[in-house]
């Protein structure tokens, strides 16, 4: 159901990932004489989590074999588990030259990741569990560990170049297993859902004409925060077209994406946005909101999808 990932900093989160080899870890603050890890000449200033720090690398280049990590600040309250949801702030620095490359701070973002979500950096998935809200972690690695022997021709980083991340984790989000809330009837001539626990919803649709106009109707409200334009939720989701009933998508364990800035098809965006965390909806999608006049794949261009979508959780 994906269309496109969005910002510079999550493009570089996420473009030719590759698997990482851990080589171990250390923990310091800010490169001093105790810290003899691989990441000893790399300090890092400043405490305010509303300002980018600065990083200063002495002596230049900095060399690194393969991934490593210092935590800078411990942070206070729940570690991040390996399948929760956290949002961060992100800055990536060239090792060699000690530039940045691009940051969240510059951006004016906060970025929310999926733990389990297999198009992030392994990187970032491997070493992030275990963080707590407020830490400061400097991850590092050869540039070629992370985006494969081409580098990353759009960040400037050539294969050869040591790599680093100083990531802030404002937030840990547990997702939830399925919708909860308060169930809602509804309307009348709408289709029908059977929900199955693991696999994919049944839809059953009604023997009318769809609509012509984006339907959403809740089945269950949540209780949780309403989602904002530009986060990222994790949806479990069916996707069925009205013509036949045929399930075209679905996806039971959740899904990662980011939600209102055009990620999705136009429906989501409009129907998802200002849904509270918890809720169960069902979505009538005419292909105006859909995949427009040239379709996708089964999906027509004058084809109605019917989706049911349980908001699992948001960051």
């Amino acid at each position: 159901m994906s269309r496109a990932r969005f910002a510079p900093l999550v493009a570089a989160l996420t473009v030719g990932a590759v698997a990482l080899v851990g080589c171990g870890e250390s923990s310091g603050s800010g490169g001093s004489k105790a810290d003899t890890g691989p990441l000893s000449q790399v300090k890092v200033d400043g405490t305010d989590p509303a300002k980018e720090p600065t990083v200063t690398i002495a002596p230049k280049p900095l060399k690194l074999t393969g991934e490593t990590k210092r935590v800078i600040t411990e942070g206070e309250g729940t570690a991040a588990g390996k399948t929760d949801m956290i949002s961060v702030k992100a800055q990536i620095i060239n090792g060699t030259d000690g530039k940045v490359v691009t940051s969240t701070w510059k951006e004016g973002q906060t970025l929310g990741i999926d733990l389990t979500d297999k198009q992030m950096l392994p990187l970032f998935t491997s070493q992030l569990p275990g963080s707590k809200p407020g830490a400061r972690v400097l991850i590092g690695a050869p540039t070629s560990s992370v985006y494969g022997p081409q580098g990353n021709t759009n960040l400037g980083l050539k294969a050869e170049d040591p790599i680093l991340f100083v990531v802030d984790v404002v937030d840990v989000v547990a997702p939830l297993k399925q919708a909860e809330g308060a169930a809602v009837a509804p309307k009348a001539g709408l289709p029908t859902v059977t929900m199955n626990p693991g696999k994919a919803a049944t839809i059953t649709m009604p023997k009318t004409t769809a609509p012509t106009a984006l339907v959403t109707q809740p089945l269950v409200t949540g209780t949780g925060d309403k989602v904002a334009k530009g986060q990222t939720i994790k949806v479990a989701y069916t996707g069925a077209l009205w013509r036949n009933g045929q399930v075209f998508d679905s996806n039971a364990e959740g899904y990662p994406t980011a939600i209102g800035v055009g990620a999705v098809v136009p429906g989501w965006d409009k129907a998802i946005v200002g849904q509270p965390v918890g809720s169960r909806l069902l979505l009538v999608v005419p292909p105006a909101d859909g995949y427009g006049a040239q379709g996708q794949g089964d999906i027509k261009g004058t084809d109605t999808m019917v989706f049911v979508v349980d908001i699992l959780g948001a960051v």
